[in-house]
């Protein structure tokens, strides 16, 4: 029977795999997130009884509206990549929609928390913990599934395990190691989380969420490593403690740092899990540790096969096996008077003769390294000097995705350990106008990271050259406040 569904956190790893699922079964849903236009780019701008809301829990906004005929809420909002504030920022976000909650007429709520310790005193597991008391006190029914690592491609957790193997043949890691936990494949968690639509309960519930066998995480990454061809070496590190593992940790990973971080307590500890009491109740088969692998290697293109990539068949052909599934990230935006008409002129000069705005010398130095390992970098071609059109080739670039005013993306072309694009966004914020240019990079194993990092004194100011550039270019101001880099 067909159900109003809101799901908030739409955008997030489980929210994007839960709501086609969602809706493949006949629900109406309506999904959430901080960025609409995030949600947009997944294609899901113009799918029957799919609505999509942009909901930023950190604002003071009336939410009353947001509950109307709805009857089962998905609550899958979590604060690791908001920065080292993150505890009070989910826990805040928690209270503000719980109090709107307990108005609406909504009979069901559905929580997905986090296995818990009886020893840690992690403070991402703490939170996870409280954010379903918060929800129960809004008087609703609520059912909280409780679950430990997720096997699929985007999962953080299994994420760092897969660039672990892929980037170090011998790793030495603190002791948490040894830590057990249950993994459980993508496809019997969203299983779980669909059909107890089908059957809510009369009152509260926790559930654990657990795989077919409990196993430490040395064992899962040990397994993980055969299955890429790989022979690895695990040696624990008692010294090595949790801590000091975050710093290395963005080093090694291409997850993003506050996430790695935030995950890292809850890893230092054994997550026990009774999984019994939610399969009595939703029976399924769960399948092995090593088909739930082999499910997210067969569905790791997805990264690329999107709308961020335009769906561009050269992007989809060089993807690889081995790639960051999430990307490095360096750019800088800045705030102008300039018109966004103006700005789009200048971005649409890029390459060929005219260059790349800013310190062009080190652009052609960057384009000889790749004519002298076989690249054809050097081979500057524009179609139109003035103007651009997608699948338009700029110099070794690939125009993959353009909105005339806002957005150009740009595929590297050049050889290198990794799959990268440069995009240059423009944005109307009435009383000005802001213009972003970002490098994204998805490594190739420990080659890919070193590429990066050997870049980085560059990123650390060609960016801001080049924004600055073309803002001058468009003979506008230069507005202070809320200037970004990253």
């Amino acid at each position: 029977m067909s159900k109003n569904i809101l799901v908030v956190g739409a955008s997030g790893y489980i929210g994007s795999h839960l709501v086609p699922n969602l809706l493949h079964l006949g629900h109406h849903v309506k999904a959430t997130g901080r960025n609409l236009k995030l949600l947009e780019k997944r294609g899901w701008g113009s799918i029957d009884n799919l609505e999509l809301v942009e909901l930023d829990l950190d604002l003071d906004q009336d939410l009353t509206d947001l509950f109307i005929d709805i009857d089962t809420v998905y609550f899958l909002v979590h604060g690791m990549n908001h920065g080292h504030d993150f505890i009070e920022f989910e826990l805040d976000c928690a209270r503000r929609f719980s109090d709107y909650l307990s108005r609406s007429n909504v009979e069901h709520v559905v929580y997905l928390g986090a296995l818990q310790s009886q020893t840690s005193q992690s403070k991402h597991l703490s939170a996870r913990k409280e954010t379903g008391n918060i929800l129960r006190n809004s008087g609703k029914c609520v059912t909280e599934l409780r679950a430990g690592i997720i096997i699929g491609p985007g999962s953080a957790a299994f994420e760092v395990m897969q660039d672990f193997v892929y980037h170090l043949p011998v790793m030495l890691t603190p002791s948490w190691v040894t830590s057990r936990n249950s993994p459980i494949a993508l496809r019997n968690l969203l299983y779980y989380l669909t059909e107890l639509i089908e059957c809510p309960p009369d009152h509260n519930l926790i559930l654990d969420v657990a795989g077919p066998e409990q196993m430490t995480y040395k064992d899962q990454m040990v397994r993980l490593s055969k299955m890429h061809g790989k022979n690895i070496r695990v040696i624990p590190l008692k010294w090595l403690s949790p801590k000091m593992a975050t710093y290395w940790l963005r080093f090694i990973t291409s997850v993003p740092t506050n996430i790695a971080r935030a995950l890292i307590g809850g890893l230092s500890c054994d997550l026990p899990a009774d999984g019994s009491e939610l399969q009595r109740r939703i029976p399924q088969h769960l399948i092995s540790y090593e088909e739930a692998i082999q499910e997210a290697l067969a569905m790791n293109t997805e990264v690329v096969n999107s709308e961020i990539w335009g769906f561009d068949p050269d992007a989809l052909l060089r993807w690889q096996t081995g790639y960051g599934y999430y990307p490095k990230q360096a750019g800088y935006t800045l705030k102008t008077d300039a018109t966004c008409e103006a700005l789009w002129r200048q971005v649409q000069l890029v390459g060929g003769e005219e260059g790349y705005f800013y310190a062009n010398s080190l652009w052609r130095v960057r384009e000889w390294m790749d004519a002298m390992i076989g690249g054809d970098a050097l081979k500057r071609y524009r179609r139109d000097p003035q103007q651009l059109q997608l699948g338009d080739k700029i110099d070794s670039w690939k125009v993959i995705s353009l909105e005339k005013n806002h957005f150009l993306s740009l595929l590297f072309g050049m050889k290198a350990p990794g799959l990268g694009r440069l995009e240059f966004t423009i944005e109307d914020c009435g009383d000005h106008r802001t213009i972003d240019i970002r490098a994204w990079w998805h490594p190739k194993g420990f080659m890919g990271l070193l590429y990066w990092f050997a870049m980085m004194p560059a990123h650390l100011f060609i960016f801001r050259g080049m924004t600055h550039a073309l803002v001058k270019r468009c003979k506008a101001k230069i507005q202070q406040g809320n200037i970004e880099t990253k």
